[in-house]
């Protein structure tokens, strides 16, 4: 455009805009966006035309399903149970056709009643065909407490208890598996008063001693037996006419007998000590019953008791004046518990600690006694801990009151029973709740100026396992057991391998207990339990003096009052009818009668039968963290009553976690009743349990939320033996399991592989097959049965070797890897062309192979696997008359001649072509394809070995043919995979394959893996990666970068090959 024009144009539409009118360009341009607009609307119409014709054509494809089902309504997952009329104690039905697949429900009915009956856990059944007696097998069961019920973690304790008893009676040991059940003192009492106080509104107090006991026998025979039914349950082999519980008459008498005996030789003696107490329950408190709540500074805690939540995780500094040097002179000292400054008697600092040397042997002024305390010396201050001072309350702390005793000091109880605070300030205090008295304490100890600072600090606070009350140290008059020369006892055990502990790591854990261990406070303040057999001696002469109950100097013991009646008149030299005598109303610590249990259940003190045959036992097996509770107990109790250890060896199992490394508990809603596993539950249903129990409703709130996202869908059925058996196998010794209940179901399917292959091998073997009379070979067995044997053989091998150390995974994965790799994925599948042949001899040798491998695998099984191998083993025909009746008292297999490494590793090479010719095929091929294979060997040597198993490769390999090649290469057309520098392995796919489809598929798939390669690359080289981004994602990114780049690698040299074969 010219100059000219272009001012033209433009005075143009400077005109046109001045005067309103549109130039005729922007009209052009105004009815070209018109069209367009119209244009878009258009085919807009046209799109939403189509996708309502689409949703419609949709919606009638959807009516015609939804037709189509409701006239063939979907079916439930088929529930196969057992319905045959069998009588409780007979035998189960059999002669029915197996269920088409596995059912726990089925599997387990009926045969535990009948394995009762016929006495199988009775340590005096015998049978003819029985392993020989080798010797015995006692194990008495940790005794669960009577009040609750078993969950994964006793679960665990009954698996292995129940593997190795029945393994020792498989064996032909006589076996006892002694049952029991513990009267939990506190749990039991606890859980009564409150079942009184919802059901009728009263406490233990309102109806008296007498009653209450009354009630709480009345609930344990209702509740006791759960525990037992849970038991039977799991398939435990326990002797049940053995069955004890704590209070039982004749585990009380032993009690008794004990308590008598140790008080007349001066083990158990009455003082006045500290000991743990807990105001709620007014009883003093064994240490396994207190928890140790570990506070990392400030926290509020709720006790029960108090509306508001009590401040722990501090620590306040205050200052005590010193006597005569006005109000300069002061000495500081911190304590997290200020309340308990009313009961101090000194302050203490290191002989050392130049700081304080000139207040040596002075006295500070106490500001609410109104009195003096002196400063004393002692090494067992920390002089780098704070200010180097500590306060000393002997009444009231562990520590404080060794010092109280090394110095002399007054003993001054400050606390009440009830937790309430004394008179020993006069009434400014008095009668407070003690953490009411804390606040009280600290706004004095500042009224008075002396208060100088509160800080956060790390601590442990002691809480009733039972009350959730805090622990409160009092000194109270108890009894108490002298341990000192039993503990020397116990140690000396172990150290010389007269009691041998395992794994061997506890052994640092005992030594540690026992060479520090204090004497044993007996005797809680309760009304359920073993009362004390002592009474207190007053006279009705008042001329003769009495005595006070803190000491045992007016106290005798008897296994009745008669007997006690007549040695008071001995000890005092006083006529019986001069004598009154009051029982001690406290009870025995409910340990005490578990520390007699390994004797007291046979009968002791008589000198019954059962004490001769089965005392000593031959196994403690137990949690580790009972290890000085209970195990160092009955070594105490054992050595010095029965002259003899109560068992030579202890077996100490993991503690059970959740899958998260969790410690089981309520309030986490991760503690699993063992039957929910087996029958399987819904989330609601777990639900339901909480709600049903004696948690606080917000750690209800929290606990389900913790099983919504462990259990969205609540827990399937996995049956007894699938429990049993994955509890085992994760039993690795000096670990804790970390169980996820998923991983049990993993087992479960196990249970059906076994099922299926059984069936199958039914099948192999014929309605009228008859196996040898006895076990052996005919002769004709192929190298494919020899190694089924040899790999039996192994089996075998590791499973004793396993039992024998308690390395329950050796075991379990012996059993596991010989049903699932060796004898269903090779043996059985190695064996269909011989069984559906026609070389009879070769067909019965097979057969007879494949009975003893199920026979024996069985019998490998049964410790673990109780009901499923019941139910098979008495589905298959017998060698002989002299079988015995069931799976549970067949020997166990043991060392089989039938081992032979050269043809194990024979076939370990032979495996490794099959496996790359498997590959080959799943990686290229459609399964149904059957491709020629082609094994190029670099000597003749391997050649040979090859050629022996041809027949087995393609079978298991899935190939039409084999061609064994040396000195030549395979055809064109295959693709190879390398197993050495001696075998190669190739398959034929030209032909079978479409080669340019085949390629552009792996270069799809290599395109979406390097896209990946390049976003995870990208991610990981970000400046703020190593910083930011959480260790756990960090470790999946390069797992996950190592996995794509071996993908890529393995895409191209697929490629590479196809595009040869091209």
């Amino acid at each position: 455009m010219s100059e000219a024009a272009a001012d033209g144009a433009a005075a143009s539409a400077a005109a046109s805009a001045a005067t309103g009118e549109k130039t005729e360009a922007q009209l052009r341009k105004e009815k070209e966006r018109e069209e367009k607009k119209r244009a878009k609307l258009a085919k807009f119409e046209e799109k939403k035309k189509a996708a309502e014709a689409k949703k419609a054509v949709s919606a009638a494809t959807s009516e015609k399903k939804a037709e189509k089902k409701a006239k063939k309504p979907a079916k439930d997952k088929e529930v196969i149970e057992y319905t045959a009329n069998t009588t409780p104690g007979d035998k189960k039905d059999v002669a029915n056709d197996m269920p088409s697949s596995y059912s726990p429900k089925y599997v387990e009915a009926a045969w535990y009643s009948w394995w009762e009956k016929q006495g199988f856990f009775k340590p005096e059944y015998r049978h003819p065909g029985m392993a020989p007696c080798k010797g015995k097998f006692v194990i008495p069961i940790p005794p669960p407490n009577v009040t609750g019920s078993l969950h994964l973690g006793h679960a665990l304790t009954n698996a292995i208890e129940d593997c190795l008893t029945r393994w020792h009676r498989m064996r032909g040991d006589e076996t006892l598996w002694n049952p029991g059940c513990d009267h939990a003192g506190i749990a039991t009492q606890v859980v009564v008063e409150k079942k009184l106080k919802r059901e009728r509104n009263v406490t233990r107090h309102d109806i008296g001693r007498d009653d209450f006991v009354k009630e709480v026998w009345k609930w344990k025979n209702e509740k006791g037996d759960r525990i037992y039914n849970q038991q039977k349950a799991m398939g435990c082999a326990l002797d049940w006419d053995r069955a004890c519980f704590t209070m039982d008459p004749k585990l009380s008498t032993a009690v008794k007998e004990t308590f008598v005996r140790l008080h007349d030789d001066g083990t158990i003696y009455r003082s006045k000590r500290l000991v743990n107490w807990s105001c709620r329950l007014k009883s003093a408190i064994a240490d396994i019953e207190v928890d140790k709540v570990e506070l990392p500074g400030r926290t509020l805690l709720s006790v029960p008791g108090y509306d508001q939540k009590v401040e722990f995780g501090v620590i306040v500094s205050f200052a005590y004046r010193v006597h005569g040097e006005g109000e300069d002179g002061e000495i500081v000292v911190a304590t997290t518990r200020i309340e308990t400054m009313l009961g101090d008697t000194a302050v203490a600092v290191h002989p050392k600690d130049e700081r304080y040397k000139h207040l040596h042997g002075k006295s500070v002024w106490h500001p609410f006694r109104k009195c003096t305390i002196p400063i004393v010396c002692d090494d067992f201050v920390e002089m780098d801990f704070g200010t180097g001072a500590v306060k000393i309350t002997p009444a009231h702390d562990p520590n404080d009151y060794d010092v109280g005793h090394r110095h002399d000091l007054p003993f001054l109880t400050m606390i009440t029973d009830d937790g309430l605070i004394t008179d020993i300030c006069g009434d400014e205090f008095k009668g407070m709740p003690r953490f009411q008295a804390r606040l009280a304490v600290l706004e004095a100890v500042k009224k008075a100026g002396l208060y100088r600072e509160t800080k956060d600090h790390p601590m442990v606070v002691p809480v009733c396992s039972r009350s959730k009350d805090i622990v409160e140290p009092l000194i109270k008059p108890q009894w108490f057991c002298k341990c000192d020369e039993m503990a020397s006892d116990a140690v000396n055990a172990v150290k010389t391998g007269e009691l041998r502990i395992v794994p061997k790591m506890h052994e640092k854990t005992w030594f540690a207990w026992l060479e520090n261990s204090r004497d044993w406070c007996i005797s809680r303040q309760l009304w359920w339990g073993h009362r004390i057999p002592a009474y207190f001696v007053t006279f009705k002469d008042p001329s003769i003096p009495s005595g006070g109950d803190t000491d045992g100097t007016y106290w005798v013991s008897g296994r009745n009052e008669e007997e006690a009646l007549q040695r008071a008149a001995e000890k005092f030299n006083v006529a019986e009818d001069q004598i009154n005598l009051s029982q001690d109303e406290d009870v025995l610590d409910t340990w005490f009668s578990s520390a007699i249990f390994p004797f007291s259940i046979f009968g002791w003190p008589e000198k019954t039968s059962d004490v001769e045959q089965f005392y000593p036992n031959s196994l403690l097996e137990t949690g580790h963290d009972i290890l000085f509770f209970w195990v160092a107990r009955m070594v105490f109790f054992g050595t010095k009553l029965m002259g003899k250890l109560p068992f030579p060896e202890v077996y100490l199992h993991a503690m059970v976690r959740d899958a998260h490394g969790r410690k089981m508990s309520k309030s986490l809603g991760n503690v699993i009743d063992p039957l929910d596993v087996i029958h399987g539950v819904t989330l609601e249903e777990l639900h339901d349990q909480l709600r049903s129990g004696n948690l606080d409703p917000k750690e209800v709130e929290r606990a389900i939320k913790g099983q919504k996202e462990d259990y969205p869908t609540g827990i399937p059925e996995c049956g007894t033996d699938a429990l049993r058996f994955a509890l085992c196998a994760y039993t690795a010794q000096g670990r804790d399991i970390n169980l996820d209940v998923n991983r049990v179901v993993g087992y479960r399917h196990f249970c059906n592989k076994l099922w299926n292959a059984t069936k199958f091998a039914q099948m192999s073997l014929g309605q009228d097959f008859q196996p040898l009379p006895e076990e052996g070979l005919s002769g004709n067995e192929s190298l494919m049965d020899k190694w089924i044997l040899s790999r039996l053989a192994y089996a075998v091998d590791e499973a004793n070797t396993g039992f024998e150390k308690y390395d329950f995974p050796t075991v379990t994965t012996a059993c596991y890897n010989f049903w699932l790799y060796e004898l269903c994925d090779v043996y059985l599948e190695a064996i269909k062309p011989i069984v559906n042949g026609s070389d009879e001899a070769a067909k019965s040798a097979a057969r007879n192979v494949l009975y003893t491998c199920l026979d024996n695998g069985l019998r490998l099984l049964a410790p673990f696997m109780p009901f499923l191998t019941e139910e098979l083993f008495q589905r298959m025909p017998k060698r002989n008359d002299s079988i015995p009746p069931s799976v549970c008292v067949c020997p166990f297999p043991e060392k089989l001649s039938h081992r032979n490494e050269a043809l194990e590793k024979d076939l370990s090479f032979i495996n490794e072509i099959i496996h790359a010719i498997r590959s080959m095929r799943s990686e290229y091929l459609t399964p149904k394809d059957r491709p020629q294979a082609f094994v190029t060997c670099a000597t003749e040597e391997v050649a040979g070995t090859v050629r022996t198993f041809t027949q087995q490769i393609c079978v298991l390999g899935g190939a039409k043919e084999l061609s064994v090649l040396t000195g030549e290469a395979a055809p064109a057309g295959c693709t190879m995979l390398s197993l050495s520098d001696k075998v190669q392995v190739n398959m034929m796919v030209k032909g079978l394959v479409d080669i340019t489809k085949e390629v552009a598929k792996q270069q799809t798939k290599m395109q979406r893996l390097q896209g990946q390669l390049e976003k995870l690359n990208k991610d990981m080289a970000r400046p703020d990666y190593d910083t930011k981004v959480p260790d756990k994602v960090k470790q999946g990114n390069t797992t996950k970068l190592e996995q794509t780049k071996q993908e890529i690698s393995a895409i191209e040299s697929a490629i590479a090959t196809l595009k040869l074969i091209e």
